[in-house]
């Protein structure tokens, strides 16, 4: 199988986690990398073998020689990327969530409904093996019609703390939630209620709960806390359960499924989304990006999530969060 010459743009957090995936994909090469901190760029692409870098990801599109790019900037920062990579030709993956308002991913899917290239947006918990294999009972109707559906995702405060200032947890986590729901039912979101908390003054609450209302009649809530105690084992607290008019399906997706005593505590390390194992990174991110670059590799268009999908968790997020702001019911 063919090599994809691969470029990141963003090299953040989550832009080098793209990178360690990467890393493990043998199809992908990772030929570029973009960002503004010249230090930064300067030492991951020695860690990563870069052949190219880039202040400008305008200069990093032109390249002729990059195939594929994954946009990891912050998301109210997606749109200008990721159209300029649409328009240049290039296969794009854009992380999660798609973008900060509901005009800007219509912006986007517009220009790759036009485009040559693949979009697909980093929704994670598809590639997750236990969201993904919910789907199928589901699906297969063992569970009957879908009337309720809970979802928890709550993190420690200090991680919470690095986030607040850039994004909300509603969004910010609850796109996940809200993503999974929506492909579980097959329905549409027709209104949201949602309630914050502010506890520390940061840019975002602390924490949201959400209500949707569903076209099939069902209801979801979503209980999004970035604020569990700061010597809380483990990163994420994540579980989901669908309630069927024939039965149920639960998913408890808690990182304390290993834990770990030293003489500094109990460590409970993620083993889902990007654990290093053997020194090298596994899981959802490494499955997630290992199909879109094997889909670029191959010609076959990405469809574990469609582009509207995505902007319907978005579009039913940023509901929520201004049902928060008013405390009023949102009708999508």
């Amino acid at each position: 199988m063919r090599t994809v010459n691969y470029g990141v743009i963003g090299l953040g957090f989550f832009g080098e986690k793209h990178c360690e995936a990467l890393a493990t994909i043998p199809q992908a090469n990772i030929y570029a990398l973009c960002t503004r901190t010249e230090s930064r760029l300067a030492e991951l692409a020695e860690r990563f073998g870069a052949e190219k870098t880039y202040t400008d990801y305008n200069d990093l599109l032109a390249d002729p020689e990059v195939e594929a790019v994954s946009v990891v900037t912050m998301y109210d920062q997606h749109k200008e990327p990721a159209i300029a990579a649409l328009e240049a030709g290039k296969h794009l993956l854009l992380e999660k969530p798609m973008a900060s308002t509901v005009e800007d991913c219509h912006a986007i899917v517009q220009t790759a409904e036009a485009a040559e290239g693949f979009f697909m947006v980093g929704h994670i918990c598809r590639f997750n093996p236990r969201y993904a294999a919910a789907k199928e009972p589901i699906a297969e109707g063992r569970i009957g019609k879908i009337v309720s559906m809970y979802a928890r995702r709550n993190i420690p405060a200090w991680v919470g703390a690095g986030v607040l200032p850039k994004i909300s947890p509603i969004i910010g986590d609850g796109v996940h939630d809200t993503d999974l729901m929506l492909w579980y039912s097959g329905a549409k979101v027709v209104s949201a209620y949602a309630q914050t908390v502010n506890v520390r003054g940061l840019k975002n609450p602390d924490l949201g709960w959400t209500m949707y209302r569903f076209d099939t009649g069902a209801v979801g809530v979503l209980e999004d806390v970035w604020f569990l105690p700061d010597n809380t084992p483990f990163q994420i607290d994540e579980r989901m359960e669908i309630i069927g008019t024939e039965g149920s399906v639960h998913i408890h997706e808690t990182s304390p499924n290993l834990s770990i005593l030293d003489a500094d505590g109990w460590h409970c390390p993620d083993t889902t989304y990007w654990p290093e194992i053997r020194g090298r990174l596994q899981g959802a991110l490494c499955a997630e990006l290992g199909y879109f670059v094997n889909c670029v590799a191959t010609g076959e268009p990405p469809s574990v999530i469609t582009p509207a999908e995505s902007m319907a968790a978005v579009e039913a997020c940023l509901a929520a969060e201004q049902s928060a702001a008013t405390g009023e019911i949102v009708q999508l």
